[in-house]
Parts: structure tokens; sequence; C-alpha cells
């Protein structure tokens, strides 16, 4: 119902990411498809009848945490749906989250991963070696998202000023510090990119060996394969970096403003469970150094 008018609204007025677009249409479109399953008439869903699909998808194993995405996206589309004069009713106005468990942001151990970034040896010499070494590099050292490296340009790079503009979530700028080791590994990936004399000339910084843009699964498959050479832990991805990014800034003692800025947070309540992965370290160290623990 009105699902190809509402993905352009997220696309050209919310300015939502391709990743956030692509969760909203799987979302909507699974739930629009139940109630045709069902014989249901769209208009004949009220907050009763939603409950029942949101149990539907507990009962089916999926997380609370993905409930309560789906349970966001039909906020949104029914916000939609009232604003165009589409539709009346919103049930979802009736119907409360779920509470999820709270979890620690997953990370690597800032010394595993310099272990990793300071043997020149583990990242070939070639094009692809060294493009590698930079996503990672790059996805540490600046905790960025995967979104966000992916649509990262050449121009973007501020070699004066020694910065780099991140574009982030609706179109918001912010600018991060350029370290003088990551200008270095940048300017050697940019020579041997030009000496690839690839035919496609993307302005993206990160590409693909025929020099496309680099796409989200190719930057798994890359973070990945040098994470596994570090942890046996299960999850590896491009956003435990950043988790390990802000871990580490806040370990040293960073000031959490900063970090929030840093990962271009609209708030500081989300940078805040940082803090956490910070006080249970300390734990830890008390409980193995104190006598008495």
């Amino acid at each position: 119902m009105y699902l190809e008018r509402f993905i352009s609204f997220l696309r050209f007025e919310k300015h939502s990411s391709d990743h956030t677009v692509t969760a909203y249409e799987k979302d909507i479109t699974s739930y629009l498809l139940f109630w045709k399953t069902e014989s249901v008439c769209f208009e004949e869903v009220g907050h009763k009848q939603l409950r029942y699909y949101l149990s539907t998808l507990m009962e089916g194993g999926l997380a609370v945490s993905s409930i309560n995405r789906v349970l966001s996206s039909l906020r949104t589309y029914y916000k939609f749906l009232q604003r165009e004069g589409l539709y009346e009713q919103n049930p979802t106005l009736l119907v409360k989250a779920l509470k999820a468990p709270k979890r620690l942001p997953v990370v690597i151990q800032e010394d595993k991963l310099n272990q990793l970034l300071d043997h020149d040896s583990i990242f070939p010499d070639s094009f692809q070696g060294q493009r590698d070494r930079l996503i990672i590099e790059l996805l540490f050292g600046t905790g960025m998202r995967l979104a966000e490296l992916i649509q990262l340009k050449e121009g973007d790079i501020d070699y004066y000023n020694q910065t780099i503009r991140i574009l982030g979530k609706r179109n918001k700028e912010r600018i991060v510090p350029l370290l003088p080791s990551l200008k270095v590994l940048i300017e050697r990936y940019l020579l041997l990119k030009k000496n690839e004399t690839l035919d496609n000339k993307c302005l993206t910084l990160v590409v693909t060996i025929k020099g496309k843009q680099a796409y989200p699964k190719l930057i798994y498959q890359v973070v990945i394969r040098y994470l596994s050479l570090i942890t046996s832990q299960q999850k590896k991805s491009p956003h435990v970096l950043r988790h390990s990014f802000a871990t580490a800034l806040l370990n040293k003692g960073a000031d959490l403003n900063a970090i929030k800025e840093l990962l271009g947070h609209a708030n500081l309540v989300a940078t805040q469970v940082y803090t956490h992965n910070s006080v249970e370290r300390l734990k830890s160290i008390y409980k193995q150094a104190h006598p008495k623990a």
C-alpha cells in the first residue's frame, strides 16, 4: 500500500541511507504480505492485530532488537500515510517496544589490532593487499561506519589540514583527524591505484580490483578475513572496529563529548554505552590485581 511512495519519501526527503531504506522496505513488504496471506484487509489492521503480528515474529525466533526495529519501521510508515492523507489510524501508537536486554558493544582488544596493523608482512604489497589494509586502518583509525567508508571520496582527504571529511547519516558532515600513519598509507595506496590504470575512474577512495566503488559484502569479507587472524570471537564486522575505536579512546581518557563528535552520534546517550565497556574492564583488572578480590 503506497510502498513506492514511502520508499521515495525515505530516499529523497528523509535522506535515509541505502541500508536503512533496504531494511524499511523489507519490513514493510513482509508486513503487507502477512496480512494478504491472512486474508485481512490492511484497513482492518488495528493495534491488536499489530500485536499479533509481532508475536508471530517472536514465535518465529526473531530477536527482540529486530522486532523493535520492525515496529520502528511500521511507525515511520504509518506516520507517512497519515501525513499524506492516505490513512487515518496509526495502530503503532498503542504498541510499546519490547524491553531488550542490554548488550555491551563487542570490541577487539587494542593490542591485538595494533599487532595486526603494525606488521607489514600480513598485508601483501599489491594494490589489493594495501587496499585491504586501508579498509581496516580507516575503520579502526576513524570510527567511521560501513556506509561512510564506501562513499568516502579521494577529495574528502585534506592533506594540508590533516583531516578527513565524513558524510554521515542524514547527510550530516563531520571532520576527523588524519593520523600521520594513515596519511602515509593513503598516499601509498593511491599511487598503487593510479598504477593499476583502471578503466573505471571511480572517485571513491576504496574501490574493487576492477576500479568500481566498493560494496558492503566486499568490506565484510576483508574485515572478517583479517580479524580472524587475531581473534576467535564470533562477531567480526566493520561495526566491531567502530566500537573498538570508541572504546580505545575512552580507555585512554578521551572526553565522552569528543568521542560523540568523532562518531557522529546525534546525542550523548548513544555514546555512553561505551562507558559500560570501560567499567567492565576496570572490574576485570580489579579482580585480577586486588588481593581481596
